[in-house]
């Protein structure tokens, strides 16, 4: 084996040295402030203010007077990296996560109300959610790391709108409602309007997600979900949820399919539901209309996978899915 060496007293003294900035560098509650130089010892992003508000209203308040110089926080788990990479920079972030308005989980009307600010390790271990949305429950520990949903948050996820994400697709396919708070009060915005391009959404830059409410299915019902990414924790290179309601005549009622990881934003498989509701829930039904509308699909391509193979992906994933989703539902009892 080699000697290891243990470098010179001159570098241990300039590394503890450095190590001792680190320490005593303390970004406080409320403002992180650049140096005259522009370099802050021990963050790597460019220099921003920081601010903690405590109130939704508070939130609207700094959105609105820094407009698109401020993003909202909101665990940065996505945003931070960006950031740290220089991909992006913003003047003021404004962390949410200690705004109590913006935790919590309840069933209303229906549906499942999930508050932005609500982590997403949370959400997983919560039986209402696995209860009321199946989907979330199944997706959710697919989201990076448990070290990533311990600060990841669900409202986090859905506002930075990546179309490899696995929320975004659960909220389009189950035609969820976003609770959008700005200078003129709240407003409803549904998942169809929502996801407008790659990290981009319809909420203005000075509003905040305020919650979001997934309908509840009932009756004879059933779930699937499946991607392929590279690693365990990586972003998919194709995904798909889908949901089917069967009849008693074992026909399927209703149904709804959602992609991500496939284009530039999550994608709702319309032609896919309208080629199964009303059929006979049986496998060659679900093949030909899966393989049928992954040909429909427009892929991105990049460095990970070529649009061909996320078409060959997500045709699979469509019909494994379904095919799931439908066994499930005919468990159910009428």
């Amino acid at each position: 084996m080699g000697e290891i060496d243990g470098g010179s007293a001159e570098g241990c003294d300039e590394r503890e040295r450095d190590a001792s900035e680190l320490d005593a560098f303390d970004p406080g509650t409320h403002v992180i402030e650049a140096t005259a130089t522009g370099y802050v010892p021990g963050v790597k992003p460019a220099p921003f203010d920081y601010h903690a508000p405590e109130s939704v209203a508070d939130v609207v308040t700094l959105l609105g007077e820094y407009g698109d110089d401020a993003k909202v926080l909101a665990g940065g788990q996505s945003l931070v990296p960006m950031l740290a990479l220089r991909l992006t920079r913003f003047e003021h972030l404004v962390d949410v996560t200690r705004v109590g308005e913006l935790q919590g989980i309840a069933r209303v009307n229906g549906s499942l109300r999930i508050a932005a600010a609500t982590p997403q390790a949370v959400a997983e271990h919560e039986p209402l959610v696995g209860e009321s949305v199946p989907l979330l429950g199944r997706a959710i520990p697919h989201i990076g790391h448990f070290q990533i949903r311990n600060r990841g948050t669900i409202g986090g996820s859905l506002a930075h709108a990546d179309p490899a994400s696995e929320l975004p697709a659960v909220a389009l396919a189950l035609d969820a409602t976003f609770e959008a708070a700005g200078p003129s009060g709240t407003r409803d915005i549904a998942a169809a309007d929502f996801f407008t391009g790659t990290w981009e959404t319809a909420l203005a830059d000075d509003e905040v997600l305020v919650a979001t409410r997934f309908p509840v299915w009932e009756g004879r019902v059933g779930f699937g979900f499946g991607e392929v990414a590279r690693r365990s924790g990586d972003f998919a290179l194709a995904g798909v949820v889908a949901a089917v309601e069967i009849d008693g005549d074992d026909r399927i009622a209703r149904s709804a399919v959602g992609l991500f990881g496939v284009s530039s934003t999550p994608v709702r498989a319309t032609s896919v539901e309208a080629a199964i509701t009303g059929q006979p829930a049986a496998a060659d039904t679900i093949k030909g209309a899966a393989l049928a509308g992954a040909s429909e699909l427009e892929t991105v391509e990049d460095v990970h996978a070529t649009g061909s193979y996320r078409r060959r992906v997500a045709a699979h994933l469509m019909e494994t899915a379904l095919d799931a989703a439908i066994e499930e539902a005919r468990g159910v009892r009428a």
